[in-house]
Formats: structure tokens, C-alpha cells, sequence
């Protein structure tokens, strides 16, 4: 007989290609020919038969890219069974895309599948003081994908209002909003907690902001113009 804490623990059915176990854990069915990108050192666990490549040919071009510091470093996953991952205790958050493209914080990126297009891509409009931009890692296509967030985050919708984000606390938002830097005159010198109080990004359009509670800080800002 299985004691109820075996059966409140257990692992759960998977009936998509990707979902939560529990709100600090993302889970994959993985079949062949179905690879999977994943933060390398993600893994904690595996039924059947699934190999990890930290290096693999894809993704070694894009590494040299990543001067920026808003890459992250991916494993190559595959074969077949069930995988679990996490990143050290964050909360996950998965997503579907169906022909969509998102764009992520590289500090956010827990796994995605292979099928997406990816790459990293300059935020528009936003410039760092170095001159460089801040950028992100942009995923494009059908596919699933798994985001971590310090905290349970909010998913807040750009077509009821214009939405203003910390750029310390953005994790992802829809490829096709307009984005808007918007500077709050003086706060920089009242708040020691990073840009945020005095930088903001304005997203509008139709579309989805993510946002974490937790201050992960980036580069310091400059809005242009």
C-alpha cells in the first residue's frame, strides 16, 4: 500500500510534451528525433534513455556571440523517457508557442525545444552606458518552451493598458509589442535598488509581459533620445 506521502510526492502523468511538477520543476517527454535545449547543469532527474551533450556544433558559434553576457549556456538533450529539470529552487513557468516568438531574459531560460528558432537579439530602443544594447535570447516558432522566475511571477496583458516593467524584474515578453524606455526624472538618485526606479520599459500592443518578483539585475541603462 502506498503511504499518502509517496502518492503526494509521486511522479505525475505527462500528458504534454512539457509541464510542471509541482511550481519548482519542469518535466519533458522526450522521443527520438524530439531533442530538447536545456540550461546545462539543469537535470535532476531521468527515467529511460537520455544523453546530454553540453557542446554540441549548434551551439558553439552562438557561445562566441554571447560577449554580452545575456546568453546562457545550453546542453543538447535526447532520447527517450522522462526529464526533469530545475534551477535551484526558481519557480517554473511553461509555455506553448504556436507560431509566436518570445523574447527572454537569458537568466530566465530553463529548457526549449530544439525545433524553435533562436538566437540573440538587442531589445530595441534600450542602450546600455558602455554603448552596447541589452539583449535577449528570442525563440520563434511552435514549440514548448520553460522559463524560471525568482518567485511566482505575474503575466500581465499589454492590451488592457500600456504596461511599464523594471527592466531588473522582466523575464520575457511577446516578440511584436511596442516597446517604449521610459526614464523617471530624479528616482535614480532616491532609490539604491538597481535602474529600475528610474528606467522603465512601456510595452504596448497585444501581447504578454512576464515579470518576476525579484530585482535580477542587469547592466545599467540609458534611454536614448
Amino acid at each position: 500500500m502506498q503511504s499518502p506521502l509517496l502518492q503526494h510526492f509521486a511522479q505525475t502523468p505527462i500528458q504534454d510534451r512539457m509541464s510542471n511538477h509541482g511550481a519548482k520543476m519542469a518535466k519533458a517527454m522526450m522521443q527520438p528525433g524530439q531533442d530538447l535545449l536545456a540550461r546545462a547543469g539543469s537535470m535532476v532527474a531521468y527515467t529511460g534513455l537520455v544523453d546530454f551533450n553540453p557542446n554540441p556544433p549548434q551551439i558553439a558559434g552562438m557561445v562566441r556571440s554571447w560577449a554580452t553576457g545575456e546568453g546562457v549556456p545550453l546542453m543538447v538533450c535526447t532520447g527517450q523517457g522522462e526529464l526533469y529539470l530545475a534551477d535551484y529552487g526558481k519557480d517554473v513557468v511553461i509555455l506553448q508557442l504556436a507560431g509566436e516568438a518570445l523574447s527572454v531574459n537569458g537568466k530566465n531560460i530553463l529548457a526549449f525545444d530544439a525545433s524553435l528558432q533562436w538566437g540573440i537579439e538587442r531589445v530595441k530602443g534600450v542602450s546600455m552606458l558602455s554603448g552596447m544594447g541589452m539583449f535577449n535570447v528570442v525563440l520563434r516558432g511552435s514549440g514548448w518552451v520553460a522559463l524560471t522566475s525568482k518567485g511566482t511571477p505575474v503575466v500581465l496583458d499589454t492590451r488592457e493598458a500600456p504596461t511599464f516593467v523594471d527592466t531588473d524584474a522582466l523575464v520575457a515578453f511577446t516578440e511584436g509589442l511596442r516597446v517604449q524606455p521610459k526614464r523617471t526624472a530624479r528616482l535614480g538618485s532616491l532609490f539604491g535598488r538597481g535602474s529600475g526606479e528610474a528606467f522603465q520599459l512601456g510595452f504596448s500592443g497585444q501581447g504578454l509581459v512576464v515579470v518576476q518578483p525579484s530585482e535580477d539585475a542587469r547592466p545599467t541603462l540609458q534611454v536614448r533620445g
